[in-house]
């Protein structure tokens, strides 16, 4: 006879195990935005610095990271996009896209990159985390994403936000591919939010033959347009298929407006290489392109207090133009 603790356990499994059959089999009736299935991944990864990373030394700190998978409703290998956070964590924002995303039976996998490191937010000091560290988490992603049953590895796609649309658009580097991605799949797109591109990387026009989709706001003093709009006419000069959309009344963060922020504030202490040019050196060193100097964050031209703020219009207008890709590049129904 069970105990009476083994007797609560063995209820709640098979409660659990209920609940699950009867989410799978009667998605038709729920809302399209509810996914059929979460999962919970613990991911191996590396805290290391970027000179570490550029160099594919990965004698670093072996860290666990976490992801968040929801599987979209729908039956057999299903697109996946996975979502990668700026400086400030996994926050409310990243909800409307995993709904969106869900409804549209993409399924998504939302990656925080800050808990198991001990983080909970860089802004106000981006050395506590080298810049290039999402680059690792997102490749390792990738990897258990393969080979996962209900994912299609030809339908992985990255997006990332701010620090982690850094990453999401560095990631496409045909050289960091070959250091670090491991997975033997590709992302099928790459889709930044806002990121920082004010690093020129060693061969950083050699990028994966597949589309990079930048989406970005004019008066944003966090992470400048313009530096992105520079390094966009490189890619472009070297034939690959990159665009930028670019929104003229949208400050950093515009896509809060998904939740119906339209409020402009500054983000208090934090930290910006707004004023910065960024270019690797010899040895994987990252060089300050004015003084000749190592980079650090103690540079004069690191500024502070950027602003932040949503807007609805131009977020919905961002969301709608990623949908349609991603409609004809995943080939939805």
């Amino acid at each position: 006879m069970l105990t009476d603790w083994r007797v609560a356990v063995t209820g709640a499994i098979l409660c659990t195990a209920v609940l699950f059959t009867c989410i799978e089999t009667s998605a038709q009736s729920m809302p399209k935005d509810v996914a059929a299935r979460t999962e919970i991944y613990a991911i191996p990864s590396l805290t290391i610095s970027d000179q570490q990373f550029l160099n594919g030394d990965a004698n670093g700190k072996q860290v666990t990271v976490a992801g968040e998978l929801r599987i979209a409703q729908g039956t057999g290998k299903l697109p996946v996009v996975v979502l990668m956070h700026g400086s400030s964590g996994v926050g409310a924002g990243m909800d409307p896209w995993v709904r969106h995303f869900n409804a549209m039976g993409i399924s998504t996998f939302v990656i925080d990159g800050f808990s198991g490191r001990g983080l909970t937010a860089v802004g106000p000091n981006q050395a506590l985390l080298g810049r290039l560290n999402f680059i690792v988490d997102t490749y390792r992603s990738l990897e258990i994403l393969a080979k996962h049953p209900r994912v299609d590895p030809d339908r992985i796609v990255l997006m990332g936000f701010s620090r982690g649309g850094q990453a999401a658009l560095y990631a496409s580097l045909d050289r960091f591919h070959k250091l670090w991605n491991k997975s033997g799949a590709q992302f099928a797109a790459y889709i930044p939010f806002y990121p920082d591109c004010s690093t020129t990387y060693a061969t950083d026009t050699e990028v994966a033959a597949r589309p990079i989709r930048i989406f970005h706001g004019t008066p944003d003093d966090y992470n400048p347009v313009a530096t992105c709009k520079a390094y966009l006419a490189r890619l472009q000069d070297a034939k690959r298929d990159a665009t930028l959309t670019e929104y003229p009344d949208s400050a950093h963060g515009f896509d809060a407006g998904l939740l119906g922020l339209s409020t402009i504030a500054v983000s208090a202490n934090a930290q910006s290489a707004r004023n910065c040019r960024l270019r690797e050196g010899e040895g994987g060193v990252l060089m300050n392109d004015d003084t000749k100097e190592p980079f650090t964050y103690k540079d004069a031209c690191i500024a502070l207090n950027p602003h932040v703020g949503g807007n609805p219009a131009t977020a919905k207008d961002a969301q709608k133009a990623v949908s349609d890709f991603l409609q004809a590049l995943l080939k939805l129904g």
